[in-house]
């Protein structure tokens, strides 16, 4: 089941988020030439750590608008089922 978004992120925001997501998609394209160079294991992993935190980092700033837009809404509305939600996203983004 597909579902949007209450407000529309604004250009700014999705701008921000798109900027992340491309320079996260250039480190992982600079990992591949690493292996394709067959470069030192422990520098690859170095790279794959900054990825992993560059993606958290990108999750991070979905949730705090997350929190901010949705769930702040569905909880003024009495919807605190949203509250179980929220547990679980945090879960899966640790």
């Amino acid at each position: 089941m597909e579902r949007m978004k209450h407000h529309p992120r604004d250009d700014k925001e999705i701008k921000q988020l798109k900027s992340r997501i491309h320079r996260i998609t250039g480190q992982l394209a600079g990992i591949e030439k690493m292996l394709e160079e067959n470069r030192y294991c422990g520098d690859v992993l170095i790279q794959i750590a900054a990825v992993e935190k560059a993606l958290q980092s990108l999750g991070y700033m979905v949730l705090s608008d997350h929190l901010k837009g949705c769930v702040a809404e569905d909880i003024q509305n009495g919807k605190m089922e949203t509250m179980d939600e929220v547990m679980d996203l945090v879960k899966r983004l640790k």
